[in-house]
């Protein structure tokens, strides 16, 4: 059965014995077949998601909820249930900090997206003005240095029944505590050709290592910093001599554009994450593929070959 039609369960708090066990137990006890489980723990923080079948449940979802919620309040971890029909009205909250162009990006687009922009989410309150210009109401999280309350941002997120979280230039990380809860539905873009650069100043970064092409990358947010699955990249050449801010002003159009397309491929359904990789989602839209465009691959070079590959064989 395909995971858009699976209800998902995600736990998220403290490890403790016999956790997995009492979720389980619950579920089976009403009627629900588990298809699916993934657990991870990092930095204290437990997180298990997992996809079942609730077509057949002996309970209303009213009372699964219910239920579940009683049972996260006992082991005190806090449980979500996503049913398949409630992915269809979508909202999506975007977090930013000072930089506007990714954010103006969305907001222009945002009626081409099966989703609505329910909210902006900022750590300094520069870029209320952008979002009232578009009638979205905008929350600033943070202190008068930035750092962001995630208490607060959780509670916005569960407020406006957030189901996609888009980073367009939001520069803090976020804790396990807020990424085990969307696994798999936080994008973010970062200024450089992912693997390479991560972290921050990645302009800089790139410069200071004389890359000849450099770029910018949309990914799934993972636990691991600039490690998520890549969905979008975009590449551009440096100019000798070139300043970090030309750098900067040669990428952010790109930014905005591969953030945009990232956010299109998700909430269009058309990608998903198969063994830490993003892929097209099969039924998509068959003209469209991940990567660099026909052009590209019509001017690479494709020989000379060394030998005959053989599969097992190492490349060493």
């Amino acid at each position: 059965m395909n995971h858009r039609e699976l209800t998902e369960i995600t736990v998220v708090g403290d490890d403790d014995t016999g956790l997995v066990a009492r979720v389980t137990t619950l579920l089976f006890e009403r009627g629900i077949n588990i298809e699916d489980v993934d657990q991870a723990v990092r930095e204290g923080v437990f997180r298990m998601t997992i996809l079942v079948e609730t077509s057949e449940m002996s309970v209303s979802k009213h009372r699964l909820r219910r239920d579940l919620a009683e049972l996260g309040d006992d082991l005190n971890v806090d449980v979500r249930v996503r049913f398949p029909s409630e992915r269809d009205s979508r909202q999506v909250a975007v977090l930013v900090t000072k930089e506007s162009h990714c954010l103006r990006r969305l907001l222009d687009e945002r009626n081409e997206f099966d989703a609505e922009i329910g909210v902006v989410i900022g750590n300094h309150d520069d870029l209320e003005p952008v979002a009232k210009e578009h009638g979205i109401p905008f929350h600033d999280v943070g202190d008068e240095r930035g750092v962001h309350d995630e208490e607060r941002l959780l509670s916005l997120l569960d407020d406006y029944d957030v189901d996609l979280v888009v980073l367009a230039r939001f520069m803090r990380i976020l804790s396990p505590n807020v990424v085990f809860r969307y696994e798999g539905r936080i994008i973010n873009i970062h200024p450089s050709l992912l693997p390479a650069f991560p972290g921050a100043k990645a302009y800089r970064q790139a410069k200071e290592a004389g890359a000849r092409i450099a770029g910018v990358t949309a990914h799934y947010v993972t636990t691991d910093l600039d490690q998520g699955p890549i969905i979008t990249q975009r590449a551009f050449n440096v100019p000798d001599g070139a300043s970090v801010d030309e750098l900067r002003e040669r990428g952010q159009p790109l930014e905005a554009d591969a953030l945009l397309e990232a956010v299109r491929l998700h909430l269009n359904d058309d990608v998903e994450i198969r063994r830490g990789r993003t892929e097209l989602r099969d039924g998509g839209d068959e003209t469209y593929h991940l990567g660099m465009p026909d052009e590209l691959d019509d001017v690479t070079p494709d020989g000379p070959v060394d030998g005959t590959i053989t599969v097992g064989k190492s490349d060493d």
